[in-house]
C-alpha cells in the first residue's frame, strides 16, 4: 500500500485537484507544482474522459479543452513524470473505470508505480466491481480510493472497512461544482465511517472557500477542493500558476486554523 494514510497522521490534509493538460502540458506541470509550493499535502490530477458523470460543468469544459490539446493517457503520465523532476508531492489520479480498463489493469498500476502515484479515485466504479483491480493495486503498492456519499447507506460499513488511503467522503448530493449548501449530516456521516475503519476521511464535492475548508476541516481529516482550481485555470490560463498558489495558500492557512482551534477544544 502507499504513504497517504501516514500523511494524515501529520496534519490536517488540503488535496487540491486539477485536470491534466488543462490548458496544455507545461502549465499543468506548472500548476501541481504550484500546488505543491501552496501547502497542498495531496495532488489530485483528473485524467479527462468523455463521460465524468461524477463532474459538473467546470470540469467537464476543462476535459473538452484538453481533449483540444490533444491529451491522451500517455501524455497524462507524461505530465507527472516532468512534474517529477520538480517536486515529489504525494499524487493520485482522478480517473474513470474505462481509462484503466482500456490501458490494462496491469500496466496502468505499474506506470503509477514507476511514476509514484499514490492511488486512485474512480467515481464510477462500484464497490462491488473493487476486486477486478484491488490484487492489482496492491501488487504496484496502489490504493484504490473509495468514494462514500450521503446515499451509501447500509453500504458504509462495507466500503469503509474495505478502504486504504483516505476516504472520499462525498460533502453533498449531486455532481461536483461549487455550492453554498452541503449535506446536513456530514458529521455523523463522518462518525458513521469512523466506527469501522482508522482509515483517515477527506471531505469533497463543492467546497471552494476558505470558511468552507475550515468548517469541513474540522468535521474530517482532510479537505478536497476541485472546481475551484479548475476554474482559476479556465481564467488564467497559461498565467495560472501563480493564482493557483496563492489560492491553495489561503486554503492551506485555513485548514490549519481549523486544527488549531480543535486542539484548543
Amino acid at each position: 500500500m502507499s504513504n497517504l494514510t501516514e500523511i494524515f497522521k501529520n496534519h490536517k490534509a488540503f488535496i487540491p485537484f486539477v485536470v491534466a493538460d488543462d490548458p496544455d502540458f507545461e502549465t499543468t506541470v506548472d500548476n501541481i507544482v504550484a500546488l505543491a509550493n501552496g501547502g497542498a499535502d495531496i495532488v489530485e490530477v483528473g485524467i479527462p474522459f468523455s463521460d465524468p458523470i461524477a463532474d459538473g460543468g467546470v470540469i467537464q469544459a476543462a476535459d473538452l479543452r484538453a481533449f483540444a490539446a490533444g491529451v491522451r493517457t500517455k501524455t497524462v503520465f507524461e505530465i507527472v513524470e516532468a512534474a517529477r523532476k520538480r517536486t515529489d508531492v504525494p499524487i493520485v489520479f482522478l480517473t474513470y473505470l474505462n481509462i484503466v480498463f482500456k490501458y490494462g489493469y496491469d500496466a496502468f498500476c505499474k506506470k503509477c508505480q514507476e511514476l509514484d502515484i499514490s492511488g486512485l479515485v474512480i467515481p464510477d466504479m462500484p464497490y462491488e466491481s473493487r476486486e477486478d483491480i484491488v490484487p492489482t493495486a496492491d501488487k504496484y503498492g496502489i490504493d484504490i480510493i473509495p468514494l462514500i456519499a450521503p446515499t451509501s447507506g447500509h453500504r458504509v460499513e462495507k466500503i469503509a472497512k474495505s478502504a486504504s488511503g483516505f476516504i472520499y467522503v462525498v460533502s453533498s448530493l449531486g455532481i461536483t461544482g461549487e455550492r453554498n449548501e452541503f449535506f446536513n449530516g456530514l458529521k455523523d456521516l463522518v462518525t458513521e465511517i469512523k466506527r469501522y475503519t482508522d482509515v483517515p476521511t477527506a471531505i469533497g464535492f463543492g467546497v471552494h472557500t476558505p470558511e468552507q475548508a475550515k468548517t469541513m476541516a474540522k468535521i474530517a481529516d482532510g479537505v478536497i477542493i476541485g472546481s475551484a482550481i479548475v476554474d482559476i485555470v479556465a481564467k488564467k490560463k497559461q498565467a495560472a500558476p501563480q493564482a493557483v498558489e496563492a489560492f491553495t495558500k489561503s486554503i492551506r492557512t485555513a485548514v490549519d486554523e481549523a486544527e488549531a482551534e480543535k486542539a484548543r477544544v
